[in-house]
């Protein structure tokens, strides 16, 4: 299996997945855990439906809901990446400005500008979420059912404070699981901190 060379169109999970079954393949990495956050989580996730095998373990962090085709986190998507809850296109103004509204969102998508910039040439920021808005608010095409095709064991974690992924949700996308365990932590919204972190080291200790 080959990385996959990707120029122009649109990015989807599947795409991203299969890249990171190339990418534990060609590194020749035994069954690696792997953990993901929010959309990356989407993709840990789908890596264990579409490649049973290739991981030992896998952490859904806040990325669980994506499994849900009604989830509010997709209008909630539209509108920080579109400027509108039924926008089809990305509008990367409205989402400088959404992110704007808080010091942390801000530090995050000035990272991501700075990222793609560097990479691709200035202001190519605009063009990945041009790219990228497909992925970031459209289902994945697999839902909660789907997730009883995972063979590794999988970790959902939850923050009881996130205001897009739910712990009901969480509940559900664990119940669909053949094996897995689940974690809520509290008085913590859609944010990647220290505790979290911890948990997932334990969990890795339990698989490896």
């Amino acid at each position: 299996m080959a990385l996959t060379v990707h120029r122009g169109g649109t990015v989807t999970y599947d795409l991203l997945a299969d890249d990171v079954a190339a990418l534990i393949q060609a590194l020749d990495l035994d069954r690696p855990l792997i953990a993901g956050f929010s959309y990356g989580a989407i993709t840990a996730t789908i890596v264990g439906i579409r490649h049973p095998g290739a991981v030992r373990a896998i952490v859904n962090h806040a990325g669980y809901d994506a499994f849900d085709p009604r989830s509010p986190a997709w209008a909630m998507s539209r509108q920080m990446f579109g400027g509108s809850p039924d926008a089809i296109e990305a509008d990367p103004e409205a989402a400088a400005r959404f992110f704007s509204q808080s010091a942390q969102m801000q530090g995050v998508f000035e990272l991501m500008k700075a990222d793609q910039d560097s990479g691709q040439g200035k202001d190519y920021w605009r063009e990945y979420l041009r790219l990228g808005f497909h992925l970031l608010t459209q289902p994945p095409g697999y839902t909660m059912q789907d997730l009883g095709a995972i063979t590794a064991p999988t970790l959902i974690l939850v923050c009881d404070r996130d205001e897009v992924c739910s712990v009901e949700d969480g509940v559900r996308a664990y119940r669909a699981l053949t094996v897995g365990e689940f974690a809520v932590v509290p008085n913590t919204s859609h944010i990647i901190t220290p505790p979290l972190v911890e948990l997932m080291v334990e969990f890795r200790g339990r698989w490896s």
